[in-house]
């Protein structure tokens, strides 16, 4: 029997749940009518037809991503906290995120990531374009990150696999050999460089507020590197 009372947000909900679980090519109205015990007239009724569906889930997936908030004592783990939810959520949509892309909304979705960096990297005493280049470095090590983990995650299996090609391949540290030997770790190995990169970038203002502006010139006058239109 159909159900009577139905929201809008609820049929969001599963749509997105069905993208997730099996891509977007499994959203079909019927399918979804079937997963709410609803009928499929009541899904037209919430969302209208699955173009404008498609669209209403981009824009809640856009306006989840923008719903990252820093957390830590000092811009550094604050900085830190928006690069480990930023992976965190384009892993569990990887979808849902391609679906935005294709519709032209990417820089729309990491917008508001952004703009929770700059307020981070402004209070470690960075202006300017370094501070410009902070905020894309940040942005763009969690995304190429998760690049390469779901690349690696697809991939055929390997042969010789990893461990077999670092078998005694460091002559004098055995222990990086069977370090590299084993599987990586990718939530230790994330963490480990985010945090070096966001110490490089950040340097002592980084560790609380209260830091001066630092200049967009070296002592000497030189524009620092970077400065100027970044291309995305």
């Amino acid at each position: 029997m159909a159900r009577s009372a139905l929201t809008r947000d609820e049929v969001l909900r599963a749509a997105a749940r069905l993208v997730r679980q099996h891509g977007p090519a499994a959203l079909t109205m019927r399918r979804l009518a079937a997963e709410l015990g609803t009928a499929v007239t009541s899904i037209y009724w919430h969302v209208g037809n699955r173009e404008s569906l498609l669209d209403a889930l981009v824009e809640l997936t856009v306006r989840q991503m923008g719903a990252i908030r820093p957390v830590g004592r000092t811009p550094t783990e604050r900085v830190v906290s928006v690069a480990l939810a930023l992976r965190r959520e384009l892993r569990a949509h990887p979808h849902l995120i391609a679906m935005v892309h294709e519709r032209g909304l990417t820089e729309r979705m990491f917008l508001p990531a952004q703009q929770a960096l700059v307020r981070e990297v402004h209070a470690a005493g960075l202006r300017g374009a370094r501070a410009a280049d902070a905020v894309r470095a940040v942005q763009f090590q969690a995304v190429g990150f998760v690049l390469v983990e779901r690349n690696r995650e697809r991939s055929p299996a390997q042969s010789p696999a990893e461990g077999e090609l670092w078998d005694l391949q460091a002559p004098g540290d055995p222990a990086l050999s069977r370090a590299l030997a084993r599987p990586a770790d990718p939530e230790r190995l994330f963490l480990l460089s985010v945090r070096a990169l966001v110490t490089a970038l950040l340097g002592p203002g980084g560790s609380g507020p209260g830091s001066p502006p630092r200049p967009e010139s070296d002592p000497g006058g030189e524009r620092a590197v970077g400065a100027g239109p970044y291309p995305l």
